[in-house]
């Protein structure tokens, strides 16, 4: 065998291993240089680009921007609710924006994963604004009112107490009201401005009730019938909580005046309910109907002091016209369906209360 083989010297294999030493670690440091300059390219392209979402974006969400806040503040918002993905994006789309971006307090529509740029046009435009809303159905009390109130607005209910009460003779009420809000509460339904108070809300509401008053001629109608207005807005209210059909309202006032011009006791359970101040209900029990109060008419003549709960338009129309008739009772004998039935005597209305206690007894718990 020959004694010069690569395989027996020894020098080779030293050359050798010193070569792939030297490669092995030049490959290292090229490695390290290049994840290095990644880290680096990265870093500059997350500085110079901010992270966005791209397109309109997806599921919609109202979002609201508090009274104040300053750019950076949206943008800590928007990022929070994931409309946008990064502040720096948001506040380089206000930035970039062709006209100087003013953002309103209130809430905006907007939707989760869209583009800075989309989120700030939807801002920098005030009609896009979403009030809150409130309805406020026909025949609630102040009371119920302001449970909703409070709700839709987030203020507190005592504001609106306050409002109702001590603060009654801001409230623009009509000058025939006896600085008494209740039945002057116009239902509707409510925008709620951004940052309202109690005062505002209410003033919205005696200021719609005063519109409708003067479309029905409600003072001048009430005058007609040899009324005065406060009484005729206390008959409207008895109505709401009375009759549960407004086809039904003006036969129900006719009634209602019957009686009082014969002396008669209205002997109506809603006035009852309203004296102790019980919710929810139909019917009155023998305690609640001995309650010594202005607003109990089982005891007292006459109407109540005042209106029982806040009437809507129908209500109000039908006590100042109401339908001329002989009866004197009424009762409704089946409240899902509205249907009322009237008497001219005791005994033919007893009649017609057996027809609506047999209604709650068909319908446990309704009564």
């Amino acid at each position: 065998m020959s004694r010069n083989s690569s395989d027996d010297d020894p020098g080779f294999w030293y050359h050798f291993r010193s070569a792939f030493a030297v490669i092995l670690s030049f490959t290292v440091i090229l490695g390290s240089i290049g994840y290095v300059g990644k880290k680096a390219y990265d870093t500059y392209i997350s500085l110079a680009y901010a992270d966005d979402y791209q397109g309109a974006g997806e599921e919609e969400l109202l979002v609201r921007i508090p009274t104040g806040a300053s750019v950076n503040e949206v943008g800590e918002i928007l990022v929070e609710e994931d409309v946008v993905k990064s502040e720096k994006a948001f506040k380089e789309a206000v930035r970039d924006a062709p006209n100087e971006v003013t953002i309103q307090a209130g809430q905006y529509p907007l939707k989760k994963h869209m583009s800075a740029a989309k989120a700030v046009q939807v801002l920098a435009d005030p009609d896009n604004i979403r009030h809150a809303r409130v309805t406020l159905t026909e025949g609630l009390t102040m009371d119920e009112q302001f449970d909703l109130l409070a709700k839709a607005s987030d203020l507190p209910r005592k504001d609106f107490e306050t409002a109702a009460t001590k603060n009654a003779d801001k409230l623009n009420l009509p000058s025939w009201a006896k600085n008494r809000p209740e039945g002057f509460l116009f239902p509707d339904t409510y925008e709620i401005a951004d940052n309202p108070t109690a005062g505002d809300i209410l003033r919205n509401q005696t200021k719609q009730f005063t519109k409708v008053s003067d479309t029905l001629n409600f003072s001048g109608q009430a005058q007609n019938i040899k009324q005065d207005p406060y009484s005729a807005l206390t008959v409207a209210s008895i109505l709401e909580r009375e009759a549960r059909n407004p086809k039904d309202m003006k036969m129900v006032s006719g009634i209602i005046y019957n009686r009082l011009s014969k002396g008669m006791p209205l002997q109506s359970d809603a006035t009852v309910l309203y004296a102790n101040h019980a919710k929810g209900k139909l019917t009155t029990t023998d305690k609640q109907r001995a309650i010594d109060s202005p607003y109990n008419t089982y005891k007292v003549k006459g109407l109540p002091p005042g209106p029982i709960s806040n009437p809507g338009s129908e209500a109000m129309e039908a006590a100042v016209t109401p339908t001329k008739s002989d009866y004197l009772f009424w009762v409704v004998t089946d409240p899902d369906k509205g249907t009322t039935a009237y008497a001219k005597t005791a005994k033919e209305h007893q009649a017609n209360v057996a027809k609506f206690q047999q209604w709650c007894q068909d319908h446990k718990g309704k009564c």
